[in-house]
């Protein structure tokens, strides 16, 4: 399928589908109590109508246009309309703030937003002046000339013009710009050309080809304006056919699995870790033998995810718990769920086998923003539990001697918006350096260490990876989340959410049974329990990253009191 190479754009990759496609299911939603579905001619007939609204009310090529939506159909309508005009869509989060908003309006020159409602688009307005919104919910914003959504995409002709219009793009146009999530600072703009998206697309289809996929279905709920569901979903996944749900928030997204039945995922470690949580902590509230018959089918799981041969008695044992176990944990995600994509932080391990012995694949993979964003990815069949995989196809990958990751492909991006002195910092000849440390191994599986700027020096020098022991902790059942601290001092401490249901001498115990497993120097000495970190409260991106500045602030009192 290098059907990728033909398509000079992405807009262009998405109205062709269209053509092969026409009474194929796309996209479905739900509003007014009711789903709702999107047939591939309805969303490029849709698309079109849009461009040719959006281009009569001024919006040109390389204009740069805010899009703050919740996920939803419209969402992918109203950005290749955009890439169809050749202006660049700039996704932000809806859990932004007038600050935040503020900032990337400044910095993209951005006159034009896209809201879902009302009241998004007056936060957008209240951060900056805009020439014009346009609102999926058809309402108006005072002081604004507005665009109602529903009338522009009423008229629904054939989407030929437009199309012809969108294959003249080249691939090294922008196509947008993503602002990173900024767990250390500012975010700044990553300026993805169509051939890093593309190249993505056209390597992931190699990633996925042993899964065999036909009609599939993905449940999609991790923010858009996040790369990996941007690329990963949104372009990806409904390119080679499949159905794109979109769920109806978080908050909903247990029973939205059992109604959509989803056959693919995309998720974050951190959303596993909650899964794996909740199901340990139900386990525990059950009769001894229920709770040793679920350890056994999660063992046997396992070795028989790794490929070993089981004895006649354990393979009878094994088909007993897949009918008894397996299978009823399974239908929480719908019951029919082939695997889930997992990328945006560390898997641990620990929580990895868990899913396996569950019988639940898990892609785990690695990327960045600036690299379209997917780089490696393990692959159905060739998994390997701790690695974030091999390179993807069209990848040059090498390890600095300072042990960084350095990047090198199609999929790199063009460079910082507006910031060249930064781009020229981690762009070289071409090569990402992507502030990530890691390494291969003899199969070319890449392993990642930490970050580069976020390693821990303590005050003896010993080099300490904050996110190992943040993983340790965080897959203690009584430990929702953990930040680790230590930088300069003699030894580390770590501020810790206890998972509900748990209090803190269950913490207490969960950070010794921790300590056990590590080296003397990576221990840790002292620990708090602390309120849970949240996007509202600032102190996590909207992919669920801490910011680790926010919380050190907020809690500076707390943490002078563990280094004391």
């Amino acid at each position: 399928m290098d059907q990728y190479a033909e398509w000079p754009n992405l807009a262009a990759m998405m109205f062709a589908r269209a053509r092969q496609w026409p009474q194929r299911p796309m996209l479905r939603g739900f509003r007014d109590g009711a789903w709702h579905s999107i047939t591939w001619d309805g969303f490029a007939r849709r698309a079109a109508a849009a461009a040719r609204a959006l281009r009569a009310a001024g919006v040109a090529a390389g204009d740069r246009v805010l899009i703050v939506a919740e996920n939803r159909p419209d969402y992918p309508i109203a950005e290749v309309a955009l890439l169809a005009l050749r202006a660049v869509p700039v996704p932000a989060y809806v859990t932004n703030t007038v600050a935040d908003h503020a900032h990337i309006l400044a910095d993209s020159l951005a006159r034009v937003a896209i809201c879902a409602n009302a009241e998004l688009a007056a936060r957008v307005a209240a951060a900056g002046t805009l020439d014009l919104v346009v609102t999926f919910d058809d309402s108006a914003v005072a002081g604004v000339r507005s665009l109602c959504w529903s009338p522009m995409i009423a008229a629904l002709p054939d989407f030929a013009d437009i199309a012809a219009e969108a294959a003249e793009i080249p691939p090294g146009a922008l196509a947008c710009l993503i602002y990173t999530s900024g767990t250390g600072g500012a975010p700044r703009g990553v300026m993805l050309p169509h051939r890093a998206i593309l190249a993505n697309c056209r390597a992931a289809v190699e990633l996925v080809r042993p899964l065999r996929l036909h009609d599939e279905v993905c449940l999609s709920f991790l923010p858009v304006s996040h790369a990996f569901e941007h690329t990963a979903g949104q372009f990806f996944l409904t390119s080679i056919g499949t159905e794109l749900v979109y769920a109806r928030g978080v908050e909903h997204l247990s029973a939205d699995m059992l109604t959509v039945r989803p056959t693919i995922m995309l998720m974050v470690p951190r959303l596993l870790e909650v899964i794996r949580a909740r199901i340990l902590a139900n386990v525990a509230r059950q009769r001894p033998t229920t709770q040793r018959l679920f350890a056994r089918a999660i063992a046997l799981g396992q070795r028989r995810a790794k490929g070993q041969r089981l004895g006649a008695m354990e393979r009878l044992t094994d088909a007993l718990l897949e009918r008894l176990v397996r299978r009823k944990v399974r239908a929480r995600f719908g019951g029919r769920l082939r695997a889930a994509m997992s990328g945006g932080a560390r898997l641990e391990p620990e929580v990895w086998r868990f899913f396996l012995g569950l019988g639940i694949e898990l892609l785990q993979g690695y990327g960045q923003t600036e690299a379209g964003p997917v780089i490696s990815a393990n692959t159905t069949g060739a998994t390997r539990v701790g690695t974030v995989g091999r390179p993807l196809a069209g990848v040059e990958l090498r390890i600095a001697a300072d042990g960084e990751i350095l990047v090198r492909g199609d999929l790199v991006m063009d460079g910082y918006w507006r910031r060249a002195a930064e781009t020229a910092a981690v762009l070289h000849d071409g090569w990402l350096h992507t502030g990530d440390i890691g390494a291969l191994d003899a199969d070319g599986y890449l392993t990642i260490t930490d970050r580069k700027k976020d390693m821990i020096v303590l005050s003896g020098g010993e080099n300490i990876s904050p996110a190992r022991v943040e993983g340790l902790l965080m897959a203690e059942p009584a430990i929702a989340q953990a930040m680790v601290l230590g930088e300069g001092k003699p030894g580390l401490s770590a501020l810790v959410v206890a998972t509900e249901g748990f209090d803190e001498v269950a913490v207490a115990a969960s950070v010794n049974a921790v300590n056990k497993r590590l080296s003397v120097t990576e221990r840790i000495r002292r620990h708090a329990v602390v309120a849970p970190f949240t996007v509202e409260e600032r102190t996590l991106t909207a992919t669920q990253k801490v910011r680790r500045h926010v919380v050190m602030e907020r809690y500076r009192g707390v943490l002078a009191g563990l280094e004391a």
